[in-house]
């Protein structure tokens, strides 16, 4: 199974029990590859998801809750610095292919520790950006079996 760098979305889904059908298969995704050793979160992910998941759901969770997921996922995942590098990269990818800035970010991380796959629902499903391939979890034609490649 291949590295890959697991967007915010995925992580709020696996936390957000409003779609059970997204909560289950962003949480089988999570423990496959946490079993595997195979995930990466960047540093980005990890403050996001804090913020989305105890100010933007409707049904917020309490900040010590909140905390102890963000805890949980920095012990099990490889957790990738956002660093003066990684921010011009991004930039460089805003300026060539109109990024935004936070997805810049998570591109440019990807990238520059040879990540292989972006799993996230804010990409199309499948482009592939300097080597990096956007997949869509949720997309049906998903398939999990491209991460062992």
């Amino acid at each position: 199974m291949a590295d890959s760098l697991v967007d915010t979305n995925v992580l709020v889904y696996a936390a957000d029990p409003r779609d059970r059908a997204k909560q289950t298969a962003a949480a089988e995704l999570l423990e496959g590859l946490i079993a595997a050793q195979r995930a990466v979160l960047s540093v980005q992910c990890l403050t996001e998801f804090y913020s989305v998941v105890t100010r933007r759901l409707r049904e917020p969770i309490a900040p010590q809750q909140a905390l102890g997921w963000v805890e949980q996922f920095a012990r099990a995942c490889r957790v990738l610095d956002l660093t003066s590098a990684v921010a011009l990269e991004g930039l460089r990818g805003c300026a060539r292919y109109e990024l935004s800035s936070w997805d810049a970010l998570i591109w440019s991380a990807a990238k520059l520790n040879q990540i292989p796959y972006i799993l996230t629902e804010d990409a199309p499903h499948g482009r592939v950006l300097e080597g990096v391939r956007y997949l869509n979890p949720f997309d049906p034609t998903f398939d999990p079996l491209v991460l062992s490649a």
